[in-house]
């Protein structure tokens, strides 16, 4: 851990800000939830135990810093790189599609590239206008919410079997204020659910087993039931293909994310006629399939 010494000429905004950049780095940290670099990441916490924008402007970089404000921010920069959480869960926060989710160690943190087609309205691949949705493992329920905010006439259920994520979503669902349209099922996927829906999307545990134990220490701060999904990774996901027709209706949409487990996937279902969406904004493994297609497949 570096010493008070090594922090005592630090003076402005931007001092700091480099400083924890270089400390991660020398820490050997791991970024992916939500920033994927040590600069962005220290950039990130500084302005937040500052309580100031991300969109800050530059000349105020150059602010000093105040002895109070000094121990904040060490304090969150230190936190960080001792106890190797992400970053999310030492602010108790993260935002996704612009709206900001509490989140905690019962939860994944929200990262999913679903987020882009959210915002697209998950064109053009939804034919009609979704009357239900469901968010399927929906764990902080952001997905879901979200998903309200894009289709402001819709209801949704969040299915989720974890309580901690459950009472994480309805907090979330508060937060929001839609509770009159958003609601939290505790369900083992489809178990106690009742579609049929006209969309459904899902960012299930898809990491095979051997890779989970692999992960880095941030990875392994998150839920096991939300990553880890046995031998292949494919567990969830085969029990998601299966009942997902009877789930949907006619000309409904399924959107599920498999994230790096592409091969595997397409070693299990070489066949399956999937269409996987490519993302202007960076990320992979997501496919999307109409209930027809599930119907012809499986």
């Amino acid at each position: 851990m570096p010493s008070p010494r090594d922090t005592s000429v630090l003076r402005t905004v931007r001092d700091f800000v480099r400083w924890g950049a270089s400390a991660f780095n020398r820490a050997g940290l791991h970024f992916g939830h939500g920033t994927d670099n040590a600069l962005d990441e220290s950039f990130h916490l500084v302005l937040h135990a500052l309580r100031l924008p991300s969109d800050l402007p530059a000349i105020y970089l150059e602010a000093a810093v105040t002895a109070s404000e000094r121990a904040a921010i060490l304090k969150l920069l230190q936190a960080r790189i001792k106890t190797r959480k992400p970053a999310a869960y030492l602010l108790g926060e993260i935002e996704f599609c612009g709206l900001s989710f509490e989140v905690d160690e019962r939860v994944l943190i929200p990262r999913s590239p679903i987020g882009e087609l959210i915002d697209k309205r998950f064109a053009p691949w939804l034919q009609q206008e979704p009357v239900r949705i469901l968010d399927l493992c929906a764990g902080s329920g952001c997905i879901g919410i979200a998903c309200a905010f894009a289709f402001p006439d819709a209801t949704v259920d969040l299915g989720e079997i974890s309580p901690g994520a459950l009472a994480i979503s309805r907090r979330n669902i508060a937060r929001h204020h839609v509770q009159d349209r958003v609601t939290a099922i505790k369900s083992d996927l489809y178990e106690s659910l009742r579609g049929p829906y006209d969309l459904i999307v899902s960012n299930p545990p898809y990491v095979p087993t051997q890779e989970w134990k692999a992960l880095a220490p941030e990875f392994q701060h998150e839920p096991r039931l939300a990553l880890d999904a046995g031998r292949d990774g494919m567990n969830v996901v085969a029990r998601i293909l299966a009942g997902a027709a009877e789930q949907l209706t006619p000309g409904g949409l399924l959107v599920c994310e498999v994230g790096g487990s592409v091969e595997e996937f397409e070693a299990r279902w070489p066949l399956l006629p999937v269409t996987w969406v490519e993302f202007e904004r960076g990320g992979d493994g997501v496919f999307a399939m109409t209930r027809e297609d599930l119907l012809k497949s499986l």
